[in-house]
C-alpha cells in the first residue's frame, strides 16, 4: 500500500472511532473537513483551511491522539497545522456549492409552487404565515438540540402519523421558532397538496377577541364570525403554534385552543408547539389542556455550548462572506452565551458597523460596538434582584411575579433598570429573568432613566444600589 493511501486508512479509520465520541455539530464542521498529510517521526499531521480549527481541535487532541493510537497500536503524536492553500479550496468549493443550492432550491421552489394550490411564492408565504430564511438546512444542529432537531425532521417527513402533537420547549432565542417554521417549509415543499398554518400564539389570541367583538355588533353576525375563527384554524392539515404559553390563564383563548386541538388530532391532522418552559409549568392553564400538550412528544432545546455558538457563527461568516478571526468568534461565543438571537444580533451589528465605518473587525474593535465591559461581566441580573430586593424589603418572587403592589413595583422598575445599566445582557435576556416581555423591560428601562433627572430620592436610591452591586 502507498504511503499516501495508508495515511488516508488510517485517518479514515480514526474518522470511524471520533464520529462517536465528538459532538455531532464539532465532528461535521472542524474534523471531517480535515486533510491527513503526513506520518513522519511518529507524528501525525492534518492540515486544515479553517484557522479556528486549528484552535478548536486542541480540545479534542487527547482524543484525536488516541484513537491514532489504537488504530496504529502504539503512541503517536498528533497536530494540526492551518493551510492557506487549502483555505482558498474549500472557499472555492463553498461558493461553488452555494451556487448550486440556491439554484437547486429555486428550482424546487418553483416545481412545488407550480404544481401545488399556490400561484405563487408571496401567495404562499402570505397564506402559510412562513419566512423563508428558517429551514433546517441552515439550522445548526448541536448536543442541545439535536434530539429536537430529529423528531421535527420526522414529523415533517410524516405529519399527522407519529409524535403528534409535538411540543417543543426551551428558552427564549434557541431556535423553537426556526424548527417549528422548517417543520412548515418541509411539509410544504413536500408535500404540496396539505395546508399548513403557522401563527403566532398572540395572534391567536387577537383573532379570538376581534371575532368575539366583531359578532357583537350585530347580534345576527355573533356566530358567523366565530364560525369563520374556527374553520380558519380548524380546515386545516398542520397546525404550527408558536409560544402557547402565551394563552396561559385566558380562559375562554384556552377553551378554543383545546376544541381546535381536539378537532384536528380526531381527524388525525398535525400540531406542533413551541413554549418557553414545559406544559407541567402552565399553572394556570386548565389540566384537560395540559394534558393534551403533554400527550405526544415533549422536545426541550438547551443553550447551546461555546463549540456550537462557534460553529453558529463560522456559518453566519461563510454565508455572508465576512472574514472573523478566530479569537473574535471565540470572544463573541463566550460572552452571548444564553442566547442564539442575540449572537445573531451581535454578527449582524459588527459586520453592519464595520462595513460603514471600515473598521476591521479585531477583538478590541468588538467590545466599543457592542458595549462591553470586563466589570459588568462580573455582576449578573440574578444578582442585582437580590440586593434591590433586600433593599426594599421585598422578596424576590414578588419582584419576578405579576405583584403589582405599589412597593413591589418600584423595587422591579429599579432592578431592571440596574440590571441592563451593570451588565452586558440584552433586553430579550432581561425580560426573561423577570419573566416579563423585552418591550416591557424596555419601557421600565426607559422610564427609571428619565424619572431619576427629577426623582431626587430614587436617583439617590439608584446610587446607594448601585454601591452595594458593586461593593
Amino acid at each position: 500500500m502507498e504511503k499516501d493511501s495508508l495515511i488516508q486508512k488510517i485517518w479514515d479509520d480514526v474518522l470511524a472511532i471520533l464520529k462517536d465520541t465528538i459532538v455531532k455539530t464539532t465532528y461535521d464542521t472542524w474534523i471531517v473537513p480535515l486533510v491527513p498529510h503526513s506520518f513522519e517521526d511518529n507524528c501525525f499531521c492534518v492540515l486544515s483551511g479553517q484557522n479556528l480549527a486549528v484552535q478548536i481541535i486542541q480540545k479534542h487532541h487527547k482524543q484525536i491522539s488516541k484513537a491514532l493510537s489504537e488504530i496504529c497500536k502504539k503512541d503517536v503524536n498528533f497536530k494540526v497545522v492551518y493551510d492557506e492553500d487549502l483555505h482558498k479550496q474549500l472557499e472555492k468549493e463553498k461558493q461553488k456549492t452555494r451556487k448550486e443550492e440556491q439554484k437547486e432550491f429555486i428550482k424546487n421552489l418553483e416545481n412545488r409552487i407550480n404544481s401545488s394550490r399556490y400561484d405563487g411564492l408571496k401567495q404562499m408565504r402570505s397564506e402559510c404565515n412562513l419566512n423563508l430564511k428558517y429551514k433546517f438546512d441552515n439550522f445548526v444542529v448541536g448536543a442541545n438540540n439535536k434530539f429536537a432537531h430529529a423528531v421535527a425532521v420526522a414529523v415533517a417527513k410524516d405529519p399527522g402519523k407519529q409524535y403528534n402533537p409535538l411540543f417543543i420547549y426551551g428558552g427564549s432565542g434557541l431556535g423553537k421558532t426556526h424548527l417549528l417554521q422548517a417543520i412548515g417549509h418541509d411539509i410544504l415543499f413536500n408535500k404540496p397538496n396539505l395546508k399548513v398554518k403557522y401563527i403566532k400564539a398572540e395572534e391567536f389570541i387577537n383573532d379570538l377577541v376581534n371575532s368575539l367583538a366583531k359578532g357583537m355588533d350585530k347580534a345576527g353576525d355573533k356566530n358567523k364570525k366565530m364560525n369563520e375563527f374556527r374553520n380558519k384554524y380548524r380546515n386545516i392539515d398542520v397546525l404550527l403554534v408558536d409560544d402557547v404559553q402565551l394563552i396561559e390563564g385566558k380562559a375562554r383563548t384556552e377553551e378554543e385552543m383545546f376544541n381546535t386541538f381536539e378537532s384536528l388530532h380526531n381527524s388525525g391532522k398535525q400540531i406542533v408547539f413551541t413554549s418557553d418552559r414545559s406544559p407541567d409549568k402552565f399553572e394556570n392553564t386548565p389540566d384537560r389542556l395540559k394534558t393534551r400538550f403533554q400527550m405526544g412528544l415533549l422536545a426541550d432545546i438547551q443553550v447551546p455550548d461555546i463549540e456550537t455558538r462557534m460553529a453558529i457563527l463560522t456559518k453566519l461568516a461563510n454565508d455572508n462572506n465576512i472574514r472573523i478571526p478566530s479569537d473574535v468568534i471565540e470572544f463573541l461565543a463566550s460572552v452571548y452565551n444564553k442566547n442564539i438571537r442575540e449572537l445573531e444580533g451581535a454578527f449582524n451589528t459588527i459586520s453592519a458597523y464595520s462595513s460603514i465605518n471600515e473598521t476591521p473587525i479585531t477583538v478590541e474593535n468588538v467590545k466599543k460596538i457592542i458595549g462591553y465591559s470586563e466589570k459588568r461581566k462580573n455582576v449578573t441580573v440574578d444578582g442585582i434582584i437580590d440586593i434591590v430586593a433586600s433593599f426594599y424589603n421585598v422578596s424576590t418572587e414578588d419582584i419576578k411575579s405579576t405583584n403589582r403592589a405599589a412597593k413591589t413595583a418600584f423595587a422591579r422598575q429599579a432592578a431592571i433598570y440596574l440590571a441592563k445599566e451593570m451588565t452586558n445582557e440584552s433586553f430579550p435576556y432581561i425580560g426573561d429573568c423577570f419573566n416579563r416581555k423585552h418591550t416591557t423591560i424596555m419601557y421600565s428601562h426607559s422610564k427609571v432613566k428619565s424619572d431619576i433627572k427629577t426623582d431626587r430620592h430614587l436617583a439617590e436610591d439608584i446610587k446607594l444600589l448601585t454601591e452595594q452591586i458593586n461593593a
